[in-house]
C-alpha cells in the first residue's frame, strides 16, 4: 500500500516542475557543480577512485546513524542479516534510530527542528523536504552528487534530468536524493469479481463508460447491494485517494494522492487551478452519478480499509480499488477461503477522456535527505559514496531488495527465486521465515527505484500483466519550469493549504450530493475569494520570468 506520506506534490510549498532548469544551473547530467565547499579535509575513510559499478568499501570502519521508519509489518530487529551483511560488504555500520511508521513525519520534523536528526534521513517524499530548506537544516544535495557516480549514471542513462529539475528550489538546487526509476510504475486501479461478471455475461471494462455499464448490470442483478465499495479514504488528504488518483489520470489531471493545486494546461499554455478545471469537474460529476444511482457505496469516502474489504469478502460489494499486492495477498487469498468459486482480477486503469496515458514525472520515488551538519564530518565523502552504493548502484539495490545470493535467493537470467523456506509478502504462507521480518530485506527504508529488470523481478503474474499493459501508454509531460523566489514561496504556502482544503471538502460535498452541482460556479467564486487567481498568477509570473531569462 502506498505510504500516505507520498501525497500531493505541493502540500507544503508550490515548488515543482522545473524542466529546463539544467540550463540555469548547469545540471544537464545530474552532476551539479554549484559552490562546492572544500572537501579535502572530509575524505577520511573514503574510497579512492570510486566509480559506478564498483563495490564501495570504506577505507576504515565507519558508522552512521540513520532515521528508520519502523514498519509494524516487519518491525526492526538488530539481528537482521541486512545489517550484518551491509557492514561486511561496505565497512559501514548503520545505527538505526527507530521511529514508528504512524509517527514518522512528525518525529522527523521535531528531530530536524531541534538539530538532533541523524546524518541520513530516508523515506522522505517530495515536497516534505521544502519545509527544512530555509532553516539550512538539510543539505543542498545537488551540490554533492559529483561524489555519487551511480546516481549520476542512472540520471544520464534514463534521461531523468526533467524529473530532477521538478524538485529544485528557487536557488536552482535540490535538497532530496530521490529514488530513481528507469520506467514509470503506476500501482493502482480497480478490481472486479470476475466470477460475478461471468455469471452476468460481462467482460472486464476497459473504459470508464464501460465501468459504469458493468456497475449498472451488477446493480440490476443485486438491487440491495452496492456494486462498488471503496477504500483508502482514512489518513489521506483526499477521500478515496487511490480511486481519485487513477480516475484523475484518465482525465489528465492530478487528483487524490497526486492532487496538486496547479496544473499546466496544454491548451492554455499556462498554469491553471486544478480544482476549478473542466477535467476536475468531470471527475466529480462521474462519481456523483455513481453515488446518486447507488452504484457506489457513499461510505467509500469515510470508511476504513478493513470495512471496505469486509464488504467485498461478505459479498456486499463486487469491486474495489487495488494494487497488485492487495489483490493477491488480501482480496484473492481471503475470497477463495470465504466464497466458493470466487475470482477477482485487477484491470489496467480504465481509459477516459485523456486517452491511454500515465501521469508524467512519476519516475522519482521517496528518497534521502542529508542533515546539513553531515558536511562538517571528516567522513562526509565516504558517507556520500556509501549512500550512492546502497541506494543507487545496481548491486546495492539488488542487495537491499533480495538479500544475499545463495542464502536468501538464487538468480539466473534475470529471474530471482527465494530460497526454500523463505516467504515474501505471503508468497509462501507455510514458509517458516520471511524475507522482510526475519532478514530485513525488501525494507521500504532502503528498497525503491532501480532498473526495470530489478523492479519487475518481484512482480507477481498479476502485476506483470498490469504493468505490461500500462507500459504501452503515453506518458503525460512534466509541468514546465516555474521556480518561485523565496518571498513567492512563502506567499504561495499561505494560499496553498486553504485552497486545497476547500477543494477537498467541496469535491466530497458535490460527490455525495450534499451540494448540488448547479453551485459549481459558486464554488469557483469561493476559490477566487481564497486568492485562487493570485495563486495562479504567482506561478505564471514565475513561469514567464524563467522563459525570458533562459530563452
Amino acid at each position: 500500500m502506498k505510504n500516505t506520506g507520498q501525497l500531493s506534490r505541493r502540500q507544503i510549498l508550490a515548488a515543482a516542475g522545473f524542466i529546463g532548469l539544467a540550463t540555469l544551473t548547469g545540471c544537464g547530467s545530474g552532476d551539479d557543480g554549484g559552490d562546492r565547499k572544500d572537501l579535502s579535509k572530509k575524505q577520511d575513510g573514503a574510497m579512492k577512485n570510486y566509480r559506478a559499478g564498483e563495490q564501495f568499501k570504506a577505507a576504515k570502519p565507519l558508522s552512521f546513524e540513520v532515521l528508520h521508519n519502523n514498519n509494524p509489518v516487519y518491525p526492526l530487529k538488530d539481528s537482521w542479516l541486512f545489517w550484518q551483511e551491509l557492514s561486511k560488504r561496505t565497512g559501514v555500520t548503520l545505527k538505526p534510530i527507530a521511529v514508528p511508521l504512524s509517527d514518522y513525519e512528525k518525529k522527523r520534523s521535531l528531530l530536524i527542528g531541534a538539530g538532533d536528526a541523524p546524518f541520513l534521513i530516508p523515506k522522505t517524499y517530495h515536497p516534505a523536504e521544502v519545509a527544512f530548506v530555509s532553516s539550512g537544516a538539510i543539505l543542498a544535495v545537488s551540490e554533492y552528487v559529483h561524489l555519487m557516480p551511480n546516481f549520476r549514471a542512472k540520471v544520464k542513462k534514463w534521461k531523468l534530468e526533467p524529473e530532477l529539475d521538478s524538485i529544485r528550489q528557487s536557488d536552482g538546487k535540490y535538497y532530496l536524493l530521490p529514488g530513481l526509476h528507469e520506467k514509470p510504475k503506476p500501482g493502482y486501479s480497480m478490481s472486479f469479481r470476475t466470477d460475478v461478471l461471468d455469471k452476468l455475461g460481462l467482460t472486464l471494462p476497459t473504459t470508464w463508460d464501460e465501468v459504469y455499464d458493468v456497475f449498472k448490470a451488477i446493480k440490476a442483478e443485486y438491487p440491495d447491494r452496492y456494486p462498488f465499495s471503496d477504500r483508502w479514504s482514512t489518513n489521506t488528504p483526499f477521500p478515496a485517494a487511490a480511486l481519485l488518483s487513477y480516475l484523475g489520470q484518465a482525465h489528465g489531471v492530478k487528483a487524490g494522492w497526486t492532487y496538486d493545486n496547479i496544473t499546466f494546461g496544454q491548451k492554455e499554455q499556462k498554469f491553471v487551478f486544478t480544482g476549478a478545471t473542466a477535467e476536475f469537474r468531470q471527475i466529480v460529476e462521474y462519481l456523483r452519478k455513481l453515488v446518486d444511482e447507488k452504484l457506489m457505496d457513499p461510505e467509500s469516502f469515510t470508511q476504513t480499509d478493513d470495512d471496505a474489504v469486509k464488504k467485498l469478502l461478505s459479498e456486499k460489494s463486487f469491486a474495489i480499488s487495488a494494487n497488485p499486492q492487495e489483490l493477491v495477498q488480501n482480496y484473492r487469498y481471503n475470497l477463495e477461503r470465504q466464497v466458493k468459486g470466487a475470482t477477482i482480477e485487477m484491470v489496467p486503469v480504465p481509459i477516459g477522456p485523456a486517452g491511454p496515458v500515465v501521469l508524467g514525472g512519476i519516475r522519482l520515488e521517496n528518497g534521502v535527505m542529508i542533515a546539513d551538519k553531515a558536511l562538517e564530518s571528516s567522513h562526509f565523502v565516504a558517507m556520500m559514496q556509501f549512500v550512492d552504493w546502497l541506494w543507487y548502484s545496481d548491486e546495492g539495490q539488488r542487495f537491499a531488495k533480495w538479500g544475499v545470493q545463495g542464502v536468501t535467493y538464487t538468480s539466473s537470467g534475470g529471474t530471482y527465486e527465494l530460497t526454500d523456506g523463505i516467504s515474501l509478502m505471503g508468497s509462501d504462507p507455510d514458509a517458516p521465515k520471511d524475507l522482510q521480518k526475519d532478514y530485513g530485506f525488501f525494507n521500504g527504508v532502503f528498497t525503491y527505484g532501480g532498473s526495470w529488470e530489478l523492479v519487475s523481478s518481484s512482480f507477481s503474474p498479476d502485476e506483470k500483466k498490469f504493468q505490461d499493459a500500462m507500459a504501452q501508454r503515453r506518458e503525460l509531460p512534466v509541468d514546465p519550469a516555474h521556480p518561485l523566489q523565496s518571498v513567492e514561496q512563502e506567499q504561495a504556502a499561505l494560499w496553498d493549504t486553504p485552497l486545497k482544503d476547500h477543494v477537498t471538502q467541496n469535491a466530497l460535498q458535490f460527490i455525495l450530493g450534499k451540494r448540488p452541482l448547479s453551485e459549481w460556479d459558486d464554488y469557483v467564486g469561493e476559490l477566487k475569494a481564497k486568492n485562487m487567481d493570485q495563486f495562479i498568477d504567482l506561478h505564471n509570473q514565475a513561469y514567464e520570468r524563467f522563459k525570458q531569462e533562459n530563452g
